[in-house]
């Protein structure tokens, strides 16, 4: 007994673009993120300092040099 089998059709599918209102809340957030860590690594010590303390400044030490910020 022949069975008969159908090869089965590819279907492909349009992937459609994310709308602009759908990115630009997760881009103002991640860019306020990056904004804060980024004067916590920078600016975070001395007269600029939020927190009291050098409990931050120890913290983000070694990314500030990697980052080329100078602390000392």
């Amino acid at each position: 007994m022949a069975q008969s089998t159908a090869a089965p059709t590819p279907t492909t599918q349009a992937v459609q673009p994310l709308p602009l209102r759908a990115i630009a809340p997760w881009a103002v957030f991640f860019g306020v993120l990056m904004l804060v860590l980024l004067y916590f690594v920078g600016a975070e010590q001395g007269a600029t300092a939020v927190l009291s303390g050098e409990g931050v400044h120890e913290w983000v030490h070694d990314a500030r040099h990697l980052l080329g910020f100078p602390c000392h």
